[in-house]
């Protein structure tokens, strides 16, 4: 359970409200966080400030648009910790400050936005009521409806895997063939073999494919399958992938023999475009050694690569 149940509630409905258009903008999500620490949630004491693990699970929502059924369960979870007449006025507050982040209300926020008062006005906050309501929370009850907080330790720890559920339909394990773990160890992958793709800030239809058959060939995926995962890992490493965070989970989920091998699929995406530029082989001999193998290894590929061009 959230340290501040209270804040973390506010915050999600006031973010799920920000996505009503299906987009989230820069003044919006600056205007968020501004919101925040006016409420006194960025940091400093008391029940309205967030600890680092709760903003890290509030990124799971600023990460993707909010559906319709999942805003609901969010505003109803945020409804039921509601003490009294004044932690309503405050979400409403929060509410109409959000939604006048960029000038603009459309439609839909303007829509969004009357559906969630119209849920908060209508909730009883009443003594007993609400302490029903606190007691349910506190054993763990939830409303109903989709749920991404299901899948936050993949999101905060793997988020290619992440993404690629997203894809999916949250099931990659079905979808792929393979089972979770080699599912996630592949997500792993993409994204190291994305690093190397990335490393002139442009991505080739031929890096692109050495990527996507990379995968296809190392886990039995089919064509299909790759590309989503490519693709993926593409736009996670674009979004500014932590490295070493990517490179120790592959380190810690392979082995050695595995990894060496894996090599071998580096040099042949810095290889797509004919040539092993001095900047991807650079970035090649970073990977090995931050996925704990040696110069030995990183000098063997570069050499097998060489023999088969």
């Amino acid at each position: 359970m959230a340290k501040h149940p209270l804040a973390m509630a506010l915050a999600k409905v006031v973010i799920a409200a920000a996505w009503a258009d299906g987009h989230m903008d820069v003044d919006e999500v600056n205007s968020f966080k501004r919101l925040l620490a006016e409420l006194g949630q960025t940091g400093g004491r008391g029940e309205m400030s967030l600890t680092a693990n709760e903003w890290a699970e509030l990124e799971i929502y600023l990460y993707s648009p909010v559906s319709a059924d999942e805003r609901a369960r969010l505003t109803a979870e945020l409804a039921a910790l509601l003490r009294g007449p004044r932690d309503r006025e405050m979400a409403m507050q929060a509410l109409d400050s959000l939604l006048r982040a960029d000038r603009v209300v459309t439609d839909e926020e303007r829509g969004v936005a009357d559906e969630i008062r119209a849920a908060l006005l209508g909730a009883d906050v009443g003594f007993l009521a609400q302490l029903g309501r606190l007691l349910r929370v506190s054993v763990g009850a939830r409303a109903a409806g989709p749920n991404r907080e299901q899948f936050l330790d993949e999101f905060l720890h793997n988020r290619i895997y992440y993404a690629v559920r997203q894809r999916l339909g949250q099931a990659p394990d079905e979808d792929l063939g393979i089972s979770a773990a080699e599912a996630r160890v592949l997500a792993l992958a993409g994204g190291l073999l994305a690093y190397v793709a990335r490393v002139d800030q442009e991505v080739t239809n031929d890096e692109f494919e050495r990527i996507r058959s990379a995968l296809a060939e190392s886990w039995g995926i089919d064509a299909a399958r790759s590309v989503i995962v490519a693709e993926a890992a593409l736009a996670e490493v674009s979004a500014g992938l932590d490295f070493y965070r990517l490179t120790k989970s592959f380190a810690d989920s392979t082995s050695i023999e595995t990894r060496a091998r894996f090599v071998d699929a580096l040099f042949a995406v810095a290889a797509a475009d004919g040539e092993i530029s001095s900047d991807e082989s650079a970035e090649i001999s970073r990977i090995v050694a931050s996925i704990n193998l040696t110069h030995d290894h990183f000098v063997a590929a570069r050499r097998r690569i060489s023999a088969s061009g």
